[in-house]
């Protein structure tokens, strides 16, 4: 009789009809969870300090606070409303640290809620529109093709290490996909990459910012097939990248180029290492290509770091949402470069690194930028074919590697 009760009792509390026909409503505490998280981390007597921020936010407070602040007054979702029954909803800190968290330690919905007070289907609502946020608010500034001054420092910087001409490093890297649609799975696999993965390209600097980003084909493709869709060559082609202007040893050049590996094309804009070099030159350009093009793996290995979600398996089944999750990681892995950076450079000298990086011997004419589009289909087929041109592109290196070897030369006569 007891159990017929019991059953009769769960059956009249699932017909109960709220704001979704048979959920029951589950108090939370989410005031509790919103006192104890600000007492934590942002009130006047936090209880951790910065240091402990940093390594659980993966930024700084006031960044997080920048952002915080321009998620929510772009999306109304983020500021903290009353229901029907005058209760006070999530806070927007609740909401902006449970997205954080799941980005940054990659753990599931549901694992949030325990500390921030907040239901697996509210985590993972308030993750989607906070990338969306992230990027609609951001990606015009921490995702920008580099400008006049940008490209200027990078051709400076890269005067410096050796590589006059130089604008980045780029490869490719796999994010595996756990819940791909099983249709898919045969396009989203190959290879030594069994597991159904996609695919990013990225150009990095020295100091790991991410200046492309082109992210969502399917690792069916090798890095050649995902260089002929990337948009990395579009404004080169149609007449509107920046002008470059290097000489070395006496031949001038008007593209820049970035350090790639072995599997990418023979092109004017790409400078390979030797594979086997024979000879005290081809092993000396060797090793400097090599260590200098690591920038792009160390960047990859720092955003995999910062945002544990995208070093392991995507859950999501949405590939749109995947895209929009690693291309708001990629702004905000920029953003605490950036803020970083600036950090850096208040304790520093910046007359010493000015002098460090302005060689009297350079030679690099000022950077001009056109956002003109190329009119006549002429001009495009021939900087399409100035692009993928492999004479070029072994003059280059022939240059390169007698530029560095007088370069070595000159370090150890001193």
């Amino acid at each position: 009789m007891n159990l017929q009760i019991t059953a009769l009792q769960e059956m009249g509390r699932r017909r109960r009809r709220g704001s979704i026909p048979g959920r029951i409503y589950k108090d939370r505490q989410r005031l509790q969870g919103h006192e104890t998280l600000y007492n934590d981390y942002f009130a006047a007597n936090h209880v951790h300090e910065e240091v402990v921020f940093r390594r659980r936010f993966r930024m700084h407070r006031h960044l997080f606070l920048r952002i915080l602040a321009a998620v929510e007054a772009r999306d109304s979702y983020f500021v903290q409303k009353r229901d029907s029954a005058g209760r006070l909803g999530l806070s927007s800190l609740q909401k902006v640290t449970a997205a954080m968290r799941m980005l940054a330690y990659g753990i599931g919905a549901d694992a949030v809620d325990d500390y921030l007070r907040i239901g697996e289907s509210t985590a993972i609502e308030a993750m989607r529109r906070f990338v969306q946020a992230v990027i609609d608010v951001f990606r015009a500034e921490y995702l920008r093709r580099p400008t006049s001054d940008d490209i200027s420092k990078l051709l400076l910087i890269g005067e410096s290490r050796g590589f006059p001409g130089m604008l980045g490093s780029i490869d490719c890297m796999h994010w595996k996909w756990k819940n791909c649609p099983v249709a898919w799975k045969g396009m989203f696999s190959r290879g030594v990459h069994r597991e159904p993965s996609l695919i990013l390209e990225a150009v990095a600097s020295h100091d790991l910012w991410i200046w492309h980003s082109f992210f969502g084909l399917p690792s069916s493709h090798n890095d050649i097939n995902v260089l002929e869709h990337s948009p990395l060559f579009a404004d080169l082609r149609e007449g509107r990248a920046p002008l470059v202007s290097y000489k070395i040893n006496e031949h001038e050049y008007t593209m820049g180029y970035y350090l790639a590996d072995g599997i990418y094309p023979s092109w004017a804009t790409f400078v390979k290492t030797i594979p086997c070099p024979q000879g005290e030159k081809a092993k000396n350009f060797a090793k400097a290509q090599e260590g200098c093009r690591k920038d792009v793996e160390r960047a990859f290995g720092v955003l995999q770091a910062r945002f544990a979600i995208v070093r392991g398996p995507a859950r999501c089944w949405d590939r749109e949402m995947l895209q929009k999750i690693m291309t708001a990681c990629v702004i905000m892995h920029n953003m605490i470069i950036e803020d970083e950076r600036v950090e850096r450079a208040a304790q520093d000298d910046l007359e010493t690194l000015a002098r460090q990086y302005a060689e009297p011997d350079m030679d690099i004419d000022d950077v001009m930028v056109s956002r003109n589009h190329t009119i006549e289909f002429e001009d495009f087929i021939s900087n399409h074919l100035r692009i993928r041109d492999k004479g070029t592109h072994t003059m280059l290196q022939a240059d390169l590697v007698e530029h560095l070897w007088q370069r070595h030369l000159a370090n150890i006569s001193k």
